[in-house]
């Protein structure tokens, strides 16, 4: 089987118009059209109904063309590996993370990494959400590492950790819990509370502090990024346990520390096991690992 030609019969599945195809392939009609034919004839069936110039996959051209996209992928990305496995020249260094490392983490160490690798080819692609997002796109194949919180049951993922995240009680301006130095989250609950969506790999950890004071909070909101939690707490609309964030510092809001329970909260560098990566990425991972390993 011709494989230009199963090239040529994505691009037409896509596209379903014989002229446009040919003009992105930078092939001619004619030759498009030998090829799609040839393919028929190979397969023995009809893959495409013509209508004018228009294309219409058949029901066995349908069938036929989930094969061809999911075998065109993993060949492309076959090649692409490949190209990359000869040395350490570049590539591609695809990152998910969570919010709270927007502003600060992520920023500076690729700032870092780059300027450790001046005169590479080296780019980065990035997705944020929440953990339960990154972990689920990572699974995927879309990212080649994330920088998330702890997620129980994944046994099919290295979770390394990196950094250890402060948590504090954010509260608007003049609230009375303002004039602690230090707070007893058990002594919090009298006041509504803005809480991370369940999504968020904080709202189960947040959860945990509360059954070791064996208290219950009132949610009266919830949210999914840390900035927006911090917005409506700056609003008046309620208190908040939230990363000790460099973007805190500029919203009307005050920081607080908490005395009561003991929090360790770390953020993790998180893999697929058994997973190849290209050199590029290994390079990185073990500069993260080398900065911040704990």
């Amino acid at each position: 089987m011709n494989l230009n030609h199963l090239y040529y019969f994505r691009t037409l599945a896509k596209e379903q118009h014989y002229t446009r195809a040919a003009h992105i392939l930078n092939i001619t009609q004619p030759s498009l059209s030998h090829a799609i034919n040839a393919l028929e004839k190979e397969l023995n069936v009809k893959l495409f109904e013509k209508i004018g110039r228009n294309a219409r996959l058949t029901k066995e051209g349908e069938l036929f063309c989930r094969y061809v996209i999911q075998s065109l992928d993993m060949l492309d990305e076959g090649r692409r590996v490949v190209g990359e496995v000869s040395g350490m020249a570049g590539g591609y260094i695809d990152i998910g993370y969570i919010y709270t490392l927007g502003s600060h983490f992520i920023p500076q160490n690729m700032s870092d990494y780059m300027k450790e690798n001046e005169g590479k080819n080296i780019r980065f692609s990035f997705g944020q959400g929440t953990t339960e997002q990154m972990i689920e796109e990572l699974k995927k194949g879309t990212y080649d590492l994330v920088f998330s919180s702890y997620k129980e049951g994944e046994d099919r993922l290295n979770f390394t950790p990196v950094v250890e995240e402060e948590l504090v009680l954010i509260t608007p301006k003049g609230h009375p819990l303002a004039e602690e130095e230090a707070v007893d989250l058990a002594k919090t609950t009298d006041y509504p509370y803005i809480m991370f969506s369940r999504k968020s790999g904080l709202r189960p950890f947040i959860n945990k502090l509360f059954a070791e004071v064996k208290a219950q909070p009132f949610i009266a909101y919830e949210g999914e990024e840390d900035s927006s939690v911090a917005g409506l707490v700056a609003a008046g609309l309620g208190i908040s346990i939230v990363p000790r964030i460099p973007i805190l510092e500029t919203m009307e809001v005050e920081t607080i520390p908490i005395k009561r329970p003991e929090i360790k909260r770390y953020i993790y560098l998180v893999t697929q096991k058994d997973k190849y990566l290209s050199p590029i990425v290994e390079d990185f991972i073990g500069f993260i690992k080398s900065r911040h390993q704990m």
